[in-house]
């Protein structure tokens, strides 16, 4: 093997003719193949650095016939990078992939059947076929953990014949392998299957999940984040089983591979549904704590995404973490995204026991350099009031101390907080007013303005000059945002509501009416202006009743994610998704939507939530189910007797138990029940929310039907290869 950095060498960019020269020099007089061997490897440097190598297609392909495994090696690499964008010269290579699939070296068999699977053309597919079922079978498991995955890129490239093919039913017979390396491929394979929109369903049992975890200590760590993933596939019909699943798999969470220990914190969340036992659910929970904080001693990436994940974890189980506050004070050298998210879960973390510690804490980063920081510093202590109603006394004081310090960007956010905080303790903090009267002139933001002219006009009736401050703000209100021009026509028309006696406060409501209603073009300032006119033409009193109504109080509940996104997104825990906070089939094309399912097990408050999950189905044919003979539950074996063999998919095969069916295709289960969670110990479940705002705009265009969606034709699969292919 060669030593790091002795190839370096060949990373040079070359010429095409100056290789196949080279190729055809190394035909003769070549001992033990060393100059074809040393052509091969520049060839594979242009090709990693970006260069065009396909016209040496022909060149490179008869190197097959070397029985070096190193020169073969390289071929079928090059071939997986230009295999598919030569279908009329790959006919060349079929006599040798059939004879690598025969081979005596196991090593050769896999890497013959892989190449195969990367190319979905269909003169290689054909070929695939056959050896790949003989593949699955092969008495060495490197070459069966290589064909489960292949079965996955085979489904990719042609979703009809893998199944047809009964490669779905063989992946299912792998998961019952001995060598653990091959069950965790197969999991993988059918994982990534059973992702895909228009794929088969993949669902296990309680003694298939049983024989997975038997795999999982022997596997690798990738291999057992597939196993455990898979565990979100097994519906729990009791709440024993699901407390001894959890008690089996919370060891995991010992294990020094950061992607192990998120994947674990998933398994255990989605099986928490699932439990009744309080104590088991208080442990579990208090193990989850350590390995969380264990992650935010590594880099900054991983600490990001361990943060964004601890984001989701504490909004449904704040238990977790709730003593661990200080772990997420930040530090001076840490980048500022990282800043950011633990501003955020300090502040989910927050109560009357710790809320002096994070205030004093927040008050140092608002003397930061960073803005953006700053900024977020500042509204958090506001948020902090609001949340904390016994911390808003120490919160608003230093609020004020920070507006004592003139500085812009600090006195801006500190207003916009400053009106929540009056509306969330309505006549508690007025006697603040005069001082944010003072730093009128600093606020030039829309959104800070518009938060001064509120307070303005929600206390004209205390504040003496409020009639004074609100006409120097509208000497300029042509110019101002929309933003701050509906403020200043909405508070003018409370002052009005409070002094309406006064001459001056009667001219400065008619100028801007005036103003809003015959100059300005936008249609809402507009509309408003008419409406306040008319009311207070028609009725002076009855318009102020309205203007000055009693305003709904602040709440934190705004800052909550909504139940049922939540729960969806803590199944995707330790993904893109989880970082992003969106559900992968929302930025993932062809991506299958997670939720919980219903079963006798599933706790009350996240069965009332519950909402159904729709597949797309695949194109053409009638629905395929996978039935048989996987083990079967402990009590099922006098309900229904195992088939001896996989059947074939047929249309009669919908009668079959789903209790022993491991997997089935998205017809059969298009109304299946999809879970929203709710917080086990809450009084009142909130209802199922509807995400889509279309939703009810199904019969909008009446009959219009010419440009009616059409669904997708059965041969389109077959051109998406290329932005499909598995890799893993």
């Amino acid at each position: 093997m060669s030593t790091p950095g002795q190839d370096a060498k060949f990373f040079q960019r070359g010429k095409i003719e100056e290789f196949r020269a080279e190729l055809h020099a190394a035909e003769s007089k070549d001992k033990k193949f060393q100059k074809r061997k040393t052509v091969l490897k520049k060839i594979v440097a242009n090709i990693t650095m970006g260069n065009d190598m396909s016209p040496l297609f022909t060149d490179v392909v008869q190197c097959l016939g070397t029985p070096l495994l190193e020169i073969k090696k390289m071929v079928y690499l090059f071939l997986v990078s230009y295999g598919r964008s030569k279908p009329d010269l790959i006919h060349l290579v079929i006599p040798n992939f059939l004879q690598d699939c025969n081979d005596r070296n196991p090593l050769i068999r896999a890497l013959a059947i892989r190449t195969m699977s990367y190319i979905p053309i269909p003169v290689v597919t054909d070929a695939l076929s056959d050896n790949l079922r003989h593949s699955l079978k092969d008495r060495d498991p490197y070459v069966r953990k290589t064909a489960a995955i292949c079965v996955a890129k085979l489904y990719a490239a042609d979703p009809r014949r893998a199944e047809k093919g009964g490669f779905v039913e063989m992946l299912r017979d792998l998961m019952l392998d001995t060598n653990a390396t091959v069950v965790a491929n197969a999991v993988a394979a059918l994982s990534e299957i059973g992702d895909r929109q228009d794929g088969v369903i993949f669902k296990l049992n309680l003694a298939t999940t049983n024989k997975l975890l038997a795999a999982l200590g022997e596997s690798s760590e990738w291999g057992q984040i597939y196993i455990l993933d898979s565990l979100l596939r097994y519906v729990p019909d009791r709440c024993g089983d699901a407390e001894i699943l959890g008690e089996r798999i919370i060891i995991q969470l010992q294990h020094a591979n950061s992607a192990v220990v998120l994947t674990t914190i998933k398994a255990l969340l989605y099986l928490m549904n699932y439990m009744e036992n309080r104590q088991l659910i208080d442990h579990i929970c208090k193990k989850m704590g350590p390995p969380l904080v264990t992650l935010l001693s590594s880099g900054p990436e991983v600490q990001y995404v361990a943060l964004r994940n601890i984001l989701l974890i504490i909004q449904r189980r704040p238990a977790v973490l709730k003593n661990d506050v200080r772990v997420f004070f930040c530090k001076y050298n840490d980048p500022i995204y990282v800043k950011l998210a633990k501003l955020e879960i300090m502040y989910r973390l927050a109560r009357a026991e710790n809320a002096n510690e994070v205030l004093a804490e927040l008050q140092e980063y608002a003397s930061e350099v960073d803005v953006d920081f700053v900024r977020k510093a500042v509204r958090s202590i506001g948020r902090l009031a609001i949340k904390v109603e016994a911390a808003s006394d120490n919160c608003i004081q230093a609020l004020l101390g920070l507006i004592e310090t003139k500085v812009t960007y600090v006195v801006q956010e500190a207003v916009i907080v400053i009106k929540d905080i009056f509306r969330r303790y309505p006549g508690k903090y007025e006697g603040i007013i005069p001082t944010l009267c003072e730093n009128l002139d600093l606020l030039d933001e829309p959104e800070a303005k518009a938060a001064m002219v509120w307070i303005i006009g929600e206390f004209s009736n205390i504040i003496d000059n409020a009639d004074d401050l609100l006409d120097d703000l509208c000497y300029s209100y042509t110019d101002e945002s929309v933003e701050v021009q509906l403020a200043l026509l909405t508070a003018v028309v409370k002052l009005f509501a409070h002094k309406g006696t006064q001459d001056k406060t009667k001219e400065l409501v008619h100028k801007v009416l005036k103003w809003v209603t015959e100059e300005i073009d936008n249609p809402d300032l507009r509309d408003r202006g008419f409406m306040y006119w008319r009311m207070l033409a028609i009725n002076p009193s009855a318009a102020g009743q309205i203007v000055l109504a009693a305003k709904p109080p602040i709440t934190t509940d705004s800052d909550r994610m909504d139940r049922g996104a939540l729960d969806q997104l803590l199944l995707h825990t330790g993904t893109l998704g989880s970082i992003y906070h969106k559900n992968p089939e929302t930025f993932i094309r062809g991506a299958a939507g997670k939720a919980l399912k219903d079963s006798p097990a599933l706790n009350a408050h996240s069965r009332a939530v519950l909402v159904p999950l729709t597949r797309t189905q695949l194109p053409g044919g009638a629905p395929i189910i996978v039935a048989g003979p996987g083990p079967v539950e402990p009590g099922e074996a006098e309900k229904k007797e195992v088939p001896e063999a996989p059947e074939l998919p047929s249309k009669h095969a919908s009668e079959v138990d789903e209790v022993d069916d491991l997997l089935s295709t998205s017809q059969q289960d298009t109304t299946s029940d999809d879970g929203i969670i709710d917080d086990d110990d809450d009084d009142e479940p909130r209802g199922a929310a509807n995400n889509d705002p279309y939703s009810n705009l199904g019969g909008a265009f009446g009959n219009y039907l010419a440009d009616e969606p059409k669904p997708m034709q059965a041969g389109n699969h077959n051109g998406r290869h290329g932005e499909e292919d598995l890799l893993f």
